[in-house]
């Protein structure tokens, strides 16, 4: 199943709106994440397991995962992308409903204990949500 939530990019003093796309399957079990992102965003699947876990989410990882992050042409960098990724990836288990993803901004780093944690960059993050 599909699901997508909205984050955004902070390059330079310009931040873009991202959208990630959250996508489940029966398959080999395996996690992607495609989009340009760089190593501490491939980093957030164990955050991203463990904060799910701990906060008493049983997502199934038993399946293909992929998660993609458009505009692919975009570099993606560092871990304000947990909380977006996240709530994805319950909207495409069916644990959440999706519908109200829509037109939400979703930023933060995950602790592995499931508090979401501050990150830089949120000031233009917002103009450019408020812009859209």
């Amino acid at each position: 199943m599909l699901a997508t939530s909205l984050t955004a990019a902070v390059v330079g003093v310009e931040a873009y709106l991202v959208r990630v796309e959250a996508d489940t399957a029966a398959g080999f079990p395996k996690f992607t994440m495609i989009g340009l992102p760089d190593s501490s965003i491939k980093e957030s699947e164990g955050r991203i397991r463990a904060a799910l876990r701990n906060c008493g989410y049983a997502f199934k990882w038993d399946r293909r995962i992929t998660v993609s992050m458009a505009p692919a042409s975009l570099r993606k960098m560092g871990s304000s992308y947990d909380l977006a990724t996240a709530v994805g990836l319950l909207a495409a288990d069916g644990t959440l409903n999706a519908a109200p993803l829509a037109g939400v901004l979703l930023v933060g780093e995950l602790a592995l204990d499931g508090t979401v944690r501050p990150v830089t960059g949120v000031l233009p993050m917002m103009l450019a949500a408020r812009a859209r």
